[in-house]
């Protein structure tokens, strides 16, 4: 009798049962984050069960990134999302851009104190400006012209070779500190402008970024990502020590920014290579040690399943919240990374991570995902019950269907 040879188990990468899977659960996050609209412009946070909470007012970073998911679903043929899109470009060129100084506040200025002009913010209005200029959104190519202009000249480097981190309102004071977050999104600014706006140079800004944050920060920390430095890019190891929880600025490595600069790092290697241009060899050989290390740190590290926020030096847990974004990064960076090595190690943890996001996060009684849990996976008190963000879910739907280059914006018109 003869036996037949295994079969190598299909790719879920390659099922047209899974992708119409990630299909409708993209189409089910658009539909409930479009609960999110302002009629006085712009986008909120949403509560758990999809409501704007009373007295909410528009935030920006919010309100960029709707502009960038909503043009994104736009550009597949999604109805009603257009206009979604240009309701959050309309406030981007509104109430929540500083018309005597320039640039853009993080919130609505009539409701928050804070006027200080952040490079994280600015990232998110140009990113969400460039893909609703690719999907021909009214009003988003003047905005992106703006946008590109005010970063360029204020917040990226030429010296530095990074962006700089936050300006005082009228921009005459710049703050001491640099950021690994905002270089982060940095990087996934200039992948989006060197193809929307078909501009090259955005590249060598981005691997600038990438070489200094990660070449040779990261990778002498056992490939744990410092996030935190002195204007002269000196390295601030214990800053926020008391602040392992914080949203933005948490003390320690992330594991979840470790999944997303190394999905950066291949779209990157894929962006030179599509024109022409050979990406340096250690790109690539940072970005598999940065997931392996991330994996290593973050999965189950104190014995509880899915994936830590933040760890020590060492890489023990120090805040053990299980957040959403966090591991739809995780998922889209093996998924980026299966699609460059067809490696089963990757295919291992793309299946178990959306296995993880399906019975934890995925909130089928009242939709959407849950978004901050605590180790014990449920609603984190100190968060509350809130869903304010579309951005990192939508994208793990849609990042695993599509090519590491061009850009997403180009990308998803194949969808």
């Amino acid at each position: 009798m003869t036996h037949k040879t295994a079969q190598k188990p299909r790719r879920w990468l390659d099922s047209a049962t899974h992708h119409h899977w990630l299909t409708c659960e993209g189409l089910a996050l658009l539909d409930f984050h479009r609960q999110a609209r302002l009629a006085s412009g712009g986008f909120a946070a949403l509560d758990g069960n999809g409501r704007i909470p009373e007295g909410a007012e528009a935030d920006t970073m919010i309100t960029g990134r709707m502009a960038h998911s909503y043009a994104l679903a736009a550009l597949q043929g999604v109805p009603g999302a257009a206009a979604l899109a240009e309701h959050a470009i309309q406030a981007l060129a509104g109430v929540l851009r500083d018309e005597r100084h320039g640039g853009w506040f993080a919130a609505d200025p009539a409701t928050t104190g804070d006027h200080t002009k952040q490079c994280y913010i600015h990232h998110f209005v140009a990113l969400g400006a460039a893909t609703a200029t690719h999907a021909g959104i009214p009003g988003a190519a003047t905005l992106l012209d703006e946008a590109v202009g005010v970063i360029d000249t204020r917040f990226w480097s030429t010296d530095e070779q990074a962006f700089v981190e936050r300006y005082s309102q009228d921009w005459s004071e710049l703050s001491d500190y640099r950021g690994g977050n905002s270089n982060m999104h940095g990087v996934e600014l200039c992948l989006a402008l060197a193809d929307v706006r078909d501009e090259p140079v955005w590249l060598d800004r981005a691997l600038a970024i990438v070489e200094r944050l990660i070449h040779r920060h990261a990778a002498a920390r056992d490939y744990r990502i410092l996030e935190h430095f002195h204007g002269d890019w000196t390295e601030r190891p214990d800053y926020n020590a008391d602040r392992p929880d914080d949203g933005f600025y948490p003390y320690g490595a992330t594991p979840g920014h470790g999944f997303e600069w190394s999905r950066l790092m291949l779209h990157l290697e894929a962006a030179l290579e599509s024109r022409g241009r050979a990406a340096p060899p250690w790109l690539f050989g940072d970005a598999a040690a940065l997931f392996d290390a991330s994996l290593r740190d973050g999965w189950a590290s104190d014995d509880a399943p899915g994936l830590v926020y933040t760890v020590d030096w060492q890489g023990r847990p120090n805040s053990r919240r299980r957040r959403h974004w966090t591991h739809a990064e995780a998922l889209a960076a093996a998924a980026a990374f299966l699609r460059r090595t067809n490696e089963a190690h990757y295919e291992r943890w793309y299946r178990q991570l959306w296995d993880f996001v399906d019975v934890t996060f995925i909130d089928r009684a009242r939709g959407g995902w849950q978004q901050e849990l605590d180790g014990q996976l449920a609603i984190d008190p100190d968060e509350g019950d809130v869903k304010p963000d579309l951005y990192h879910a939508y994208q793990a739907t849609l990042l695993p269907r599509l090519p590491l280059a061009p850009n997403l914006a180009l990308a998803a018109e194949g969808l």
